[in-house]
């Protein structure tokens, strides 16, 4: 019971930890977590997106202008000519007793900038800062948004990150037919914005008379119906909700078997859709769904419960995608293809190929050496090197990471500096040796002299590398993981390990009195 001290007990642990999670991922097993492989090992999809800002300021105003005119008509407040433009709301106040608590209102909405022509004509713009706010959140927001879509509809580790002021980067490993390819397209561009918008039952007759700039002065928009573009619908300009008020979204199929999308509205949205058919009895309400109106039913009474219904000429795939989308929550602007780009899964087999080659050559040119200048020194060396590779992998598989090529760089890189420290820490050992201080003296003093140097080397480059995972895109992060695992992964292996297995053998190596055979020194 000698042998298990301490160091070696975690030593084993560790090693047990790397090869148990490490074997679904090198035997291929259908269970159990496997390290996944990147774009460039695999093949798939790489695109370059580009968001519209201007089109999220718009849509910050429209929200805004919403909001305002709910509140007026709940607290009773008389406004008329209300205008919404691409960046400013006008209007008039009728009742001059009512300014302190509209301003009031008006003043609680941050980022608003609001002016008075005369006593009673207001304009409402958004401030300098919060305009460069809205657009820099419009980025992020579409980031998670696209990246929720992508986790829901079940693709594998893809990859969404942001470059630049505008860009965003999304990279889908596995993508590998065209079909594949369209419907991750259709899921990340769909904007998702539902509306629920009332119909201007005063002037619906006269909507293929009128063209937008008039029916804007109406304070309306025409939208086509999603079936037959043909069929043009008037619609209020403001709309009662939007998709911020779902909160989930379900494809059910109807008495028809055809695929249909249930919603479930907020409490908050519940409440306004309940207020708003039981004060519009009689009149119709307009599903619309990224500018097309796939319903417009009548009220026939007040709606409760907060709930909603789309139909339409859905397949199966593009009610589920349609459902993702609402419940992932819709694009705060429109995304536009900058680049597009495919990688073989051909490629990415090359790579695989030519990286365990220099993995591997360069594994076994260790080994050899190690055991060849080292002796039985070397082989310890090497017992803590293939526990180190295991380890990583484990981790990787683990905690679910994405193994690209410039990872595999890392991994031969991390091999390099944990037999470096080995190095050391034997070159500290045979000094001590030949100083003539006994085996065990010598293997003490060789590891406490040689932590120095090891610690500074491994934390200045742990440090490189939360520098490039902080800072760095998708391939440079993976380089970053592989290398910062590795390092933490030698402490144990490199360090500690061997440490506990020369502090188990001392006895056995102090009666051999064989330094070559040990540590290749006479």
């Amino acid at each position: 019971m000698k042998f298990f001290n301490y160091r070696v007990v975690i030593f084993l642990l560790c090693s047990v930890f790397g090869i148990v999670f490490t074997m679904p991922s090198i035997l291929q097993t259908e269970s159990g977590q496997k390290v996944s492989l990147g774009l460039d090992l695999q093949g798939g999809l790489h695109m370059r997106l580009g968001v519209k800002t201007e089109e999220a300021v718009h849509n910050k105003i429209r929200s805004v202008s919403t909001s305002l005119k709910y509140f007026a008509q709940k607290e009773g407040i008389l406004i008329e000519d209300f205008r919404l433009d691409e960046n400013s709301i006008k209007f008039i106040l009728l009742d001059s007793d009512e300014i302190e608590r509209l301003e009031t209102e008006i003043t609680k909405i941050k980022g608003i900038h609001f002016e008075k022509d005369g006593d009673l004509n207001y304009t409402l713009t958004l401030t300098e800062q919060e305009v460069v706010l809205v657009k820099d959140m419009a980025v992020s927001q579409a980031v998670e948004t696209i990246r929720n879509r992508l986790d829901q509809f079940g693709l594998a580790e893809p990859s969404v990150t942001r470059q630049g002021i505008s860009d965003i980067v999304v990279e889908l490993p596995g993508i590998k037919t065209q079909e594949d390819e369209k419907h991750a397209r259709e899921l990340i561009a769909r904007p998702a914005n539902l509306e629920l918008m009332a119909v201007d039952e005063a002037r619906a007759d006269q909507v293929y008379a009128l063209n937008e700039q008039s029916a804007r002065d109406y304070g309306a928009v025409i939208k086509p119906d999603a079936k037959d573009p043909k069929i043009k619908y008037l619609l209020k300009e403001l709309p009662i909700l939007t998709g911020e008020d779902v909160v989930d979204a379900r494809v059910v199929f109807d008495q028809s078997n055809l695929p249909v999308i249930n919603f479930t509205l907020s409490n908050a949205g519940a409440s306004i859709f309940g207020d708003f058919t039981a004060s519009n009895v009689g009149t119709r309400l307009a599903v619309v769904l990224d500018g097309e109106v796939y319903s417009a039913p009548v009220i026939r009474e007040r709606i409760g419960g907060g709930s909603g219904q789309i139909s339409g000429s859905f397949t199966v795939m593009e009610a589920g995608n349609v459902a993702i989308a609402l419940r992932s929550g819709a694009l705060p602007a429109s995304v536009e293809m900058l680049e597009k780009r495919s990688v073989g899964p051909s490629l990415g087999a090359d790579s695989i190929q030519t990286s365990l080659i220099a993995l591997v050559s360069g594994f076994v040119a260790i080994v050899v050496f190690m055991v060849w200048y080292y002796g039985y020194a070397g082989i310890i060396s090497n017992v803590a090197l293939v526990s180190n590779i295991f380890i990583i992998l484990a981790v990787m598989a683990f905690f679910g990471a994405t193994l690209t090529l410039p990872g595999m760089a890392g991994i031969v890189l991390t091999i390099g500096m944990a037999v470096d420290a080995n190095v050391i820490i034997n070159e500290r050992i045979r000094e001590f040796i030949k100083e003539g201080k006994s085996v065990a003296k010598a293997v003490e003093e060789g590891y406490a002299n040689a932590m120095r140097a090891i610690l500074d080397a491994n934390i200045t480059t742990l440090l490189a590398a939360i520098i490039l995972y902080a800072y760095g895109t998708g391939p440079v992060k993976g380089f970053a993981i592989t290398i910062s695992i590795g390092i933490l992964a030698s402490m144990i292996t490199a360090i500690l390990g061997t440490h506990g297995i020369y502090i188990a053998l001392l006895q056995k190596i102090s009666r051999d009195k064989n330094n070559k055979k040990w540590f290749g020194i006479k």
